[in-house]
C-alpha cells in the first residue's frame, strides 16, 4: 500500500489517539510536580491497585447471572488455598504456584 492510496483521515485519527493515549497515562508524570494533588486524592489513590484487581478477580472467581446466586466452582476453592497458602507462607510466588496447582488437581473432578 503506498502513502498516496492511504487515507489521511485513519492516519490523522491514530496519531490523535495515540497522543490521547500518550497524555492521559504519563500525563500525571510530565506535568505531576506543576499540578499537586490534594492529600484527599492522595489518599482514595492508595486504593485504586486493589480496588481494580477486586473488580477483575471477583467475578472471573464467583461468576453468576441476573436472578441467580453465584455458583462457586473448582476456581473458587482454589483462590480459597491460594489465600490460606498466602496468609500461612506470604510467599507470592508459592501462592501463584499453589493456586494454579490446586485448580489443575480439582478441575477434573469438581462436580459442575
Amino acid at each position: 500500500m503506498t502513502l498516496e492510496n492511504f487515507d489521511w483521515y485513519v492516519l490523522g485519527a491514530i496519531v490523535v489517539l495515540m497522543l490521547c493515549s500518550l497524555l492521559t497515562r504519563a500525563g500525571y508524570m510530565l506535568f505531576g510536580d506543576y499540578i499537586p494533588l490534594p492529600d484527599g486524592l492522595r489518599r482514595a489513590l492508595r486504593y485504586a491497585p486493589a480496588a481494580a484487581l477486586t473488580g477483575i478477580i471477583v467475578p472471573e472467581v464467583l461468576p453468576w447471572q441476573f436472578g441467580t446466586l453465584p455458583s462457586l466452582d473448582a476456581k473458587a476453592i482454589a483462590v480459597v488455598l491460594a489465600i490460606l497458602l498466602y496468609w500461612r507462607t506470604r510467599n507470592s510466588l508459592l501462592v501463584i504456584a499453589g493456586g494454579m496447582v490446586a485448580y489443575w488437581l480439582l478441575r477434573p473432578w469438581w462436580p459442575f
